[in-house]
């Protein structure tokens, strides 16, 4: 029995042997890899290098630079709770320091189970050095890097700014949020390992994949016309109380856009403290509205290509127009009688651009309001751009072609409308606008911004045709506080009515506009004059036309363009 015994317990032991050596060749062999990895894991430590983020920076007429957007190291003071001794003597000596609520800052002390309590970002060195004083015992300061607007409030509708998501810093709105990726740089890779503690070893980053840096922006904005058109602005909203504006100054040949204005705007490095958010959308390009007048260059453009008519085609203005079961008036009601095309603009005619867009046809109408872009977006890099609602055109009604004809029952956008007159002063090319000049990268190398046309919107004979007529709109017409001596300004003035959001009609509210260029067959400059409602005065003739002739003023003086016209 005992020989039996032994051999059963030696077959045991030869079959566990054969399992475990089984097992070992099979982990060694076959699952080598996947062990090697959990061992590797279990050890190693992997942290993210973020990269620096590219600066965007503002360019003048020399090429010098100006930063608008770039990233700095800010002091912040946090508390590492169990260390506190006193919380609330010690809240009440932070709060008197850098003024935040002394009963939030003494629930964060004394969260006991926490190691780390943020008490206050981006405070001074004055407010540093105080707290240094008090040597408080688990409180600290560090440096955190974080974005930084030098200049405030300036182009705050251009720059945007960043956020925050799961991935970190996010660009929202303007260029930030436009130029994300192009900004936020790629991510970096630190490896280290760690001992059975979990201690990292002093030979953590030694295997590292290296970030790399954004590229930087540098653009076609003028820090010095920025500027003006800003204070330009703040003048306009004292003087008539605006709800709102825009302006916008651009080289109507290129598409370059040289300073873009709002208001209201905001500071950037206090955006959070804004209490609506929509004022974070870039007007310029996200809001649309009823363009009136200033519109009516278009209509006429689609008359002079297709040779409906002339600068002096002639029409009987009776001071109104009835069309269906409507009627139509001018501003200035009484009969005038026979009025020519470019009478037409100077006096800014309803009548005149309803008897226009009857002579060209429905089809032929459309066909230039979309040709001029007035439906879709310009393609400016600034975040956020909606396209322009012609829908009113899709119905064939008569009524919607004619208010159409002179910029009502239509929305579009004010760089839209800026785009559609610069078309005008190129000879017929319609640009894409742009803002970034040229992009920057980490080594040192450029990416130009060309520029672009979009199509060819109307013959230069009929450009030169029109640009004439709106010449004589400034000598003549209603632009005429537009004039500078020595200088031929071409423009258009407009009126608008503002609808009723609550009715389907139009409230009291008006919206004044002014377009021109200057030199007018030449022209170095276009710009563009939005106010929403203006408190005071009726027309546009009495508030955006001498607003332009300020800033063409001092853009004279800046560029140094010469005469262009004998001086009388």
């Amino acid at each position: 029995m005992q020989p039996v015994r032994a051999s059963v317990v030696f077959i045991i032991f030869i079959g566990a042997a054969a399992i475990i050596i089984s097992r070992l060749f099979f982990l060694q062999v076959f699952e080598h890899d996947f062990y090697a990895a959990l061992a590797r894991g279990q050890q190693q430590v992997f942290e993210n290098i973020v990269p620096e983020r590219g600066g965007i920076f503002l360019t003048d007429k020399n090429n010098e630079t100006t930063p608008l957007a770039v990233n700095k190291d800010f002091p912040f003071v946090y508390a590492v709770p169990k260390d506190i001794e006193d919380g609330e003597k010690t809240a009440k000596q932070l709060s008197e320091i850098f003024g935040g609520d002394e009963k939030e800052i003494l629930e964060k002390l004394s969260k006991k189970e926490d190691t780390y309590e943020v008490l206050a970002q981006r405070i001074n060195e004055e407010q540093v050095q105080k707290i240094k004083d008090l040597n408080i015992k688990g409180i600290a300061i560090r440096n955190e890097r974080l974005r930084y607007y030098p200049a405030g409030s300036l182009a705050s509708h251009v720059s945007g700014f960043v956020g925050q998501d799961e991935e970190g810093v996010i660009g929202r709105y303007g260029l930030e949020g436009f130029y994300e990726k192009k900004l936020r740089g790629v991510v970096g890779k630190l490896v280290g390992e760690k001992d059975a503690r979990g201690n990292i070893l002093q030979s953590f980053g030694e295997n590292k994949d290296a970030a790399q840096p954004g590229n930087d922006l540098l653009l076609t904005i003028d820090p010095n016309i920025q500027t003006i058109v800003e204070e330009k602005l703040r003048d306009a909203t004292e003087k008539w109380s605006i709800d709102g504006g825009t302006i916008i100054v651009m080289d109507p040949l290129t598409g370059a856009i040289r300073a873009l204005a709002n208001f209201p705007n905001f500071d950037l490095n206090n955006y959070s403290k804004v209490e609506d958010a929509n004022v974070f959308a870039n007007p310029a390009v996200s809001h649309l509205f009823e363009p009136g007048s200033v519109f009516k260059p278009i209509t006429i453009a689609a008359g002079l290509d297709t040779k409906t008519i002339t600068p002096g085609t002639t029409y009987e203005n009776t001071g109104s127009v009835k069309i269906g079961s409507y009627t139509i008036t001018n501003v200035v009601q009484e009969a005038k009688g026979i009025r020519t095309m470019t009478e037409v603009l100077e006096e800014s005619l309803n009548t005149g651009v309803i008897f226009v867009e009857e002579k060209t046809g429905q089809d032929v109408f459309k066909k230039y309001v979309e040709s001029f872009g007035m439906n879709e977006k310009t393609g400016i890099d600034i975040f956020g751009e909606v396209p322009g609602n012609i829908s009113n055109l899709s119905d064939k009604r008569a009524i919607n072609y004619a208010t159409a004809s002179f910029g009502q029952g239509i929305a579009i956008t004010p760089i839209e409308m800026t785009m559609g007159i610069a078309a005008i002063a190129n000879q017929g090319e319609l640009m894409t606008p742009y803002v970034v000049q040229t992009i920057r990268h980490a080594d040192g190398t450029e990416e130009r911004t060309q520029p672009e046309s979009k199509r060819k919107v109307m013959s230069s004979r009929a450009a030169n045709d029109l640009i004439a007529m709106m010449v004589s709109v400034v000598r003549n017409g209603t632009g005429k506080r537009a004039q500078i001596p020595g200088y031929t300004i071409a423009g258009k003035t407009g009126t608008a009515q503002v609808p009723n959001l609550e009715s389907r009609g139009y409230s009291d509210k008006d919206i004044h506009t002014f377009a021109g260029f200057f030199p007018a067959f030449d022209p170095r400059v276009l710009i563009f004059i939005k106010l929403d409602d203006p408190k005071g005065v009726r027309y546009a003739e009495g508030s955006a036309v001498p607003l332009f002739r300020e800033i063409a003023e001092y853009l004279i003086t800046y560029y140094a363009i010469p005469p262009d016209a004998p001086q009388n």
